[in-house]
């Protein structure tokens, strides 16, 4: 099976939700996070550029990408990209949690994560129903296409 990439919707619903902070903030959480949700080595007081963010998340979501493509699943773009959004947000583990219901439950799933500490949270809910949606806008995978 050929290794998918996020496409641009994908890409676009992981912009609106991280937003772009060019300057280190902490996440509420003792992260330290950068440009569009980067954290990795991220320091307070850091600074970055416009194009040193685009680079954090090109790197970031072939991470997520990565560990969508390891499920091995028959996926269509959007149904791709609508998991790598998810996992670019809960990690590999989160990931792990939502299939492991089945790939029939994916979509209905996708709904409970949106709780941090226990706590609903506003801006977790829009996000996880951005992306259930363009998850259901799915078209049928590439290799099944006549």
């Amino acid at each position: 099976m050929t290794p998918q990439n996020i496409n641009d919707a994908g890409l676009k619903l992981i912009e609106e939700f991280e937003g772009l902070r060019l300057t280190a903030y902490n996440d509420g959480g003792g992260v330290w996070t950068i440009g569009y949700g980067h954290t990795k080595g991220v320091k307070r007081g850091q600074t970055i550029s416009r194009d040193q963010a685009e680079q954090f998340l090109r790197e970031d979501v072939s991470d997520a990408e990565a560990a969508v493509n390891r499920l091995a699943l028959k996926l269509s773009a959007n149904q791709f990209s609508a998991l790598v959004s998810f996992t670019f947000n809960l990690g590999a583990g989160g990931l792990q949690k939502l299939v492991s219901h089945g790939f029939e439950n994916i979509a209905e799933r996708m709904l409970l994560f949106d709780h941090d500490n226990g706590k609903r949270i506003a801006g977790l809910t829009r996000r996880r129903q951005a992306e259930r949606a363009l998850f259901l806008a799915a078209d049928a995978p590439d290799n099944e296409k006549p």
